[in-house]
């Protein structure tokens, strides 16, 4: 018997997010009995970060979940993930990008992607500064990959208390979003996520253009290492 309610908790957070807002689930180190209770009550979408877990877990759970792959992906990695990933939420450079390209068209496939901002003051976090997406789309390289599609944005804000900072983190965010989506996606409707929105700052990123929000511990609980 599972000692944590993970559907209640799953339901209080679906009441929190308007029409439009998608939920990742971050499944990362949480058994497979946790994701089989979010399934049951309806969610498909699962966050994993880890290519060794995810692929176990893969194979064992229903075949229609949609996995999303969520932290830093190294290029030597891609290649296990490519034939069944739904999306990679963070590219963080162009030869990230350009391996996903390539190993999907070994699998016959178009991997959705984002591509992670690195807007937070955190050096520790991942991810293009402003300058430098504007610059790699600007060289329109891109453009010549078939076998990624470029969904939207993704970005982690700073780790902190401050609301403000936080907000305007998203914020900017969102700015560079509609920047991006004028200058180089305006005519592809599939441009539209914009990815940010943790378990302690959601509501926030809601209030601030998030289309999708990842949060893992509000529902399952504590990670199992």
């Amino acid at each position: 018997m599972m000692d944590y309610d993970v559907k209640g908790h799953l339901r209080n957070v679906l009441a929190d997010l308007p029409q439009g807002v998608r939920l990742v689930a971050i499944s990362k180190y949480h058994p497979n009995e946790y994701i089989q209770a979010a399934y049951d009550e309806g969610q498909r979408i699962f966050g994993e970060s880890h290519e060794q877990e995810l692929r176990q877990k893969v194979e064992t759970l229903p075949r229609d979940i949609q996995w999303h792959f969520i932290g830093h992906l190294q290029t030597n990695k891609v290649k296990y993930i490519a034939p069944y990933i739904t999306m990679i939420e963070a590219v963080d450079s162009f030869k990230l990008l350009k391996e996903i390209d390539k190993q999907a068209e070994k699998c016959g496939r178009v991997i959705d992607v984002l591509l992670e901002v690195h807007i937070a003051e955190e050096a520790t976090k991942y991810g293009f500064p402003p300058e430098a997406l504007r610059q790699m789309l600007s060289s329109g390289e891109w453009r010549e990959l078939k076998h990624v599609r470029i969904c939207g944005l993704m970005m982690m804000a700073s780790n902190v208390d401050n609301e403000q900072q936080i907000r305007s983190e998203f914020t900017l965010a969102k700015s560079l979003f509609v920047e991006m989506k004028t200058r180089f996606f305006a005519d592809q409707p599939s441009f539209c996520e914009c990815s940010w929105g943790m378990s302690h700052d959601y509501k926030i990123a809601v209030e601030e253009g998030s289309t999708m929000v990842r949060i893992g511990t509000t529902i399952f609980g504590p990670r199992v290492y």
